[in-house]
């Protein structure tokens, strides 16, 4: 096997194994969302926007609340990726946001917060 070969083979199997561990846990998410409950509930909005209907919905969008004016400009629709990249470091991402949590810097915590939010907001309360 050629040494070309074989390292793009040891490439994709680190790409492969890299996306399997960050396979979220929506069990572990939830303990981590209990970092979100001073500011945010699934079906009702408090300091911060309800979670529920998230998925899908464009940042600064939920009728009747408050946003800053960096989040109301803040053009993502809410996904995986997008919600990734602004729990990592949500002051980073959106200068101006109301939302002052420093974020959650491990990428397998935010998989699992993220893999609960989608079990969640399919969840009972999120249907009412």
């Amino acid at each position: 096997m050629s040494a070309r070969l074989l390292a793009g083979l040891l490439l994709a199997l680190a790409a492969g194994a890299a996306d399997a561990a960050l396979k979220g846990d929506p069990k572990a998410g939830k303990e981590i969302y209990t970092r979100c409950l001073a500011c945010h509930m699934l079906a009702a909005d408090s300091v911060g926007p309800r979670h529920c209907g998230l998925f899908g919905r464009r940042a600064g969008s939920v009728k009747g609340f408050e946003y800053s004016n960096a989040m109301k400009r803040y053009k993502v629709v809410w996904n995986e990726k997008t919600l990734d990249r602004f729990l990592a470091n949500p002051m980073k991402v959106v200068p101006g946001t109301n939302m002052t949590y420093a974020g959650v810097p491990d990428p397998k915590e935010r998989a699992d917060l993220i893999a609960y939010l989608k079990e969640a907001t399919r969840s009972a309360e999120c249907r009412k």
